[in-house]
């Protein structure tokens, strides 16, 4: 990414992250890491620092039968939004090609 992009794309994955409400969650009642896998994300936002720690999620069953399916949910689909714009950016990265 161009250093004049890197603004920009700052402010979007804020928004995401903003809009997402994730930092009102707790990953107190969410599955733990087993031998299936692990999924770990941590957000610092301003003066906000959290870290959220749960086991692979395979599909929103898991998230459905999880004892904090609202919270997993947000945490699933921000993951979700969060891949998608990476890989937005390495398509992108890609498909440019200075004339």
């Amino acid at each position: 990414i161009n250093a004049e992009y890197m603004g920009i794309v700052l402010e979007e994955l804020k928004r995401i992250i903003e809009a997402s409400e994730i930092l009102k969650e707790d990953d107190q009642n969410w599955p733990e890491p087993d031998r299936v896998g692990r999924q770990e994300l941590e957000i610092v936002l301003g003066n906000e620092h959290i870290s959220f720690n749960t086991t692979k999620i395979g599909s929103l069953i898991d998230v459905q039968n999880s004892q904090d399916p609202d919270g997993l949910r947000i945490f699933y689909y921000l993951v979700q939004d969060l891949k998608s714009l990476v890989f937005s950016l390495i398509g992108l990265h890609f498909k440019i090609k200075p004339i």
